[in-house]
């Protein structure tokens, strides 16, 4: 198969040979142009909590429902995704992860759910850092909970988000990253010196940093300057016009730098959806008219209804980069730091080919997804 357009990266015209892999990335010369569409990897998404009204952290949600969320995402140039379960009661947050192995491994399109990410419990239980997440089901690191999240998932979890302000925290952490697992900071009120113990201990990620914290800090020392400065550390944004203000958001990929920053949706169940009510596990939350999702009956923020080809969109904007940075952001550097094979080095031969064929109007930040295609096959074409 192949596809001829505009590499998204470097703006080159080039054409595109694939089957499962990228066999062949052809640059054109001399050829007319033409009105054609940008070509990108695709879109890769490490914080997905649920989208198009299926919630992962349910362990009753059907496989028919997840395939539809799936299929739903791949109009948004997602590819590959870490479905996350967050904090809530032992027994449903492994039956979630028994669900989300079945899905991977019975779906048709199952191999886009590249792994599982556990955003909690072992988490800050104090109002503010704590989130959304349920204060009753928050509970110190354990190693062999960990073992029982894996075992239920068939080995499939990839990912831990987890607050480093638990004794026990150094310890759990270098016992997963000696198991291959990518180990986060987030939603925690941890010092600088346990901050520095984590990333001694292995961590290597900040999860949606700037959210999960305190409405009010010290201005120096705190938990977000200490990630910053961290050069050992990535970090995600969630990039709605909701969670971080443009302010923040430019600062913090200067910061980070564009080779350490990632877009993540932290979508929810109401994503992709009409205004209304919701559940995220035993959460009720809200979908308000204009975008964002809340605790119901209040205002606090409870995940988000983004879609990946939005925060790209919103990223050049708001941050005021390139659009080959955002993309950036949104695939080589999330497969990087969460060691997606095969999709670290973007449009190059032997790559998986997961792809995106889109438009972007500069003048509005406007991302609009035509065609994507995972492991070679076709997935979504817009109408």
């Amino acid at each position: 198969m192949n596809v001829i357009g505009i590499h998204a990266i470097t703006h080159r015209a080039v054409e595109l040979r694939f089957d499962r892999t990228l066999v062949g990335v052809d640059e054109l010369i001399g050829v007319p142009r033409g009105d054609w569409a940008y070509l990108s990897p695709g879109f890769i998404d490490l914080q997905v909590n649920g989208f198009a009204g299926v919630d992962y952290c349910d362990p009753e949600t059907s496989l028919e429902a997840i395939a539809r969320s799936l299929e739903a995402q791949f109009s948004t140039g997602v590819t590959r995704l870490l479905p996350t379960v967050i904090t809530g009661n032992p027994e449903h947050m492994l039956g979630a992860l028994r669900n989300l192995a079945r899905a991977k491994e019975e779906l048709r399109y199952g191999h886009a759910i590249e792994g599982i990410h556990v955003e909690g419990p072992h988490i800050s239980p104090e109002d503010g850092p704590r989130g959304a997440h349920p204060a009753r089901w928050v509970r110190p690191p354990d190693v062999e909970e960990f073992h029982r999240w894996q075992d239920a998932a068939r080995g499939y979890v990839r990912l831990v988000t987890l607050s480093p302000e638990w004794p026990e925290a150094p310890h759990y952490i270098e016992s997963l990253v000696r198991e291959g697992i990518v180990v986060s900071i987030g939603h925690t009120k941890a010092t600088s010196a346990q901050i520095e113990d984590a990333v001694r201990a292995g961590a290597t990620k900040s999860t949606h940093l700037g959210n999960g914290a305190h409405a009010m800090l010290p201005r120096h020392p705190n938990y977000i300057w200490d990630q910053l400065a961290n050069d050992a550390l990535a970090a995600g944004f969630i990039v709605d016009g909701f969670h971080l203000p443009a302010s923040f958001l430019k600062s913090a990929v200067r910061a980070k730098g564009v080779e350490r920053s990632i877009l993540v949706t932290d979508a929810v169940a109401p994503a992709g959806c009409e205004p209304g009510y919701y559940r995220l596990g035993e959460v009720e939350v809200e979908l308000l008219a204009e975008g964002k999702v809340v605790m119901r009956g209040g205002t606090r923020l409870a995940g988000a209804a983004l879609r990946m080809d939005t925060a790209i969109a919103n990223t050049v904007r708001m941050a005021e980069v390139s659009l080959a940075d955002a993309l950036t952001m949104a695939t080589r550097n999330p497969a990087r730091v969460a060691r997606i094979a095969n999709r670290m080095r973007g449009l190059e031969p032997g790559e998986r080919a997961d792809l995106v064929e889109f438009r972007f109007d500069p003048v509005q930040a406007r991302m609009t997804v035509m065609r994507t295609w995972l492991s070679g096959e076709l997935v979504y074409q817009r109408d």
